[in-house]
């Protein structure tokens, strides 16, 4: 099939193609119940129940393409996202709007030094060599760490009653800037071949950098999967669709559903253990003054929430899991 030449009319949802991000992804879209299949070595795959084409690219060009309006929808890192909006002008790019934070692929961009070194501090790399794969947030880092460092020196220098600047020209001006070199993968390896001072890298455990003999001393971003859309999509009605169906799989993911049995004397303590997301469900049972209540709970918080009800006088406790859901 010409898949190109069945686009027309659909709605362009551009997913990962691979790395961390691409199973999580995938596993919600089957929640969604989008339903495709992807042929071998084809980056386009056409769903079956809905006028959607998925388009897998790889999460760093993700925002480009929604930002420009070639694609309507895309899930990628936060991270990309600011990376694009760093490096491109304003002037230039069509803007890419979040719909949603989808709560997987958490991880943090760092400022990472080597553990035997004498760096304590981000500044320190002021003026010195810094590898990174993202370049336009690193840069706009250091440029703000270096314009710190230069509106504190000239505010030393009005202090001790020397002038900020001499013939007009700011002295400072000519400080060396921090050199930063782009590097595709592997960076935690810079600095012992000798590339760099410090890296700027994304960590998620941190284990890969301890392994480097690298720490971090300062934190640049903090990211997680999004859904992004672009300012003017194809169908907006459809993208609301496909981001009513994603909240309600994050939502089933994170709650589960308790059930249990309390004397209604009882039943205004248990509710405050089991509030629900807007309230819980109240059900009077065959036996006097007995009631059963139906709560949506935080799965993390499931098995402090069952202790809490049995130390107040609940009785027959169940825990259910949730396979989808819509709720504000």
């Amino acid at each position: 099939m010409d898949l190109v030449n069945h686009l027309e009319g659909r709605l362009l949802f551009a997913v990962p193609k691979k790395g961390r991000l691409q199973q999580a992804t995938l596993d919600l879209l089957s929640g969604s119940d989008i339903q495709f299949r992807r042929e071998t070595r084809l980056d386009i795959a056409l769903v079956k129940n809905h006028p959607i084409a998925l388009v897998f690219l790889p999460a760093a060009d993700i925002p480009t393409f929604v930002g420009e309006g070639r694609v309507d929808l895309g899930i990628t890192g936060r991270d990309q996202v600011a990376e694009y909006e760093a490096v491109i002008p304003a002037a230039e790019r069509g803007g890419v709007d979040e719909v949603l934070d989808l709560g997987f692929g958490k991880c943090e961009l760092q400022v990472q030094v080597p553990e035997k070194g004498n760096i304590t501090q981000a500044k320190e790399l002021v003026g010195r060599n810094v590898v990174t794969s993202f370049v336009g947030l690193t840069e706009r880092y250091f440029n703000m760490l270096e314009e710190r460092d230069r509106n504190s020196e000239i505010y030393r220098k009005m202090l001790e009653g020397k002038p900020p600047s001499v013939g007009g020209v700011d002295p400072l001006q000519n400080k060396l800037r921090t050199k930063v070199k782009f590097v595709g993968g592997s960076v935690e390896a810079a600095c012992a071949l000798g590339v760099a001072d410090g890296i700027v890298d994304l960590v998620e455990s941190g284990e890969t950098m301890k392994a480097a003999g690298l720490k971090a001393i300062a934190t640049v971003l903090s990211s997680t999967a999004v859904l992004i859309k672009s300012k003017h999509p194809s169908n907006q009605k459809l993208v609301n669709l496909i981001a009513s169906r994603i909240k309600g799989v994050i939502t089933a993911q994170s709650f589960i559903l308790c059930q249990y049995n309390i004397p209604r004397s009882l039943l205004q303590t248990a509710t405050k253990i089991t509030p629900g997301k807007r309230a819980p469900t109240i059900t009077a049972l065959e036996e006097a003054d007995w009631v059963a209540v139906s709560s949506m709970v935080e799965k993390k918080r499931i098995a402090t929430v069952m202790d809490d009800l049995t130390a107040v006088g609940a009785t027959d406790i169940l825990v259910l899991g949730i396979a989808n859901s819509r709720t504000e």
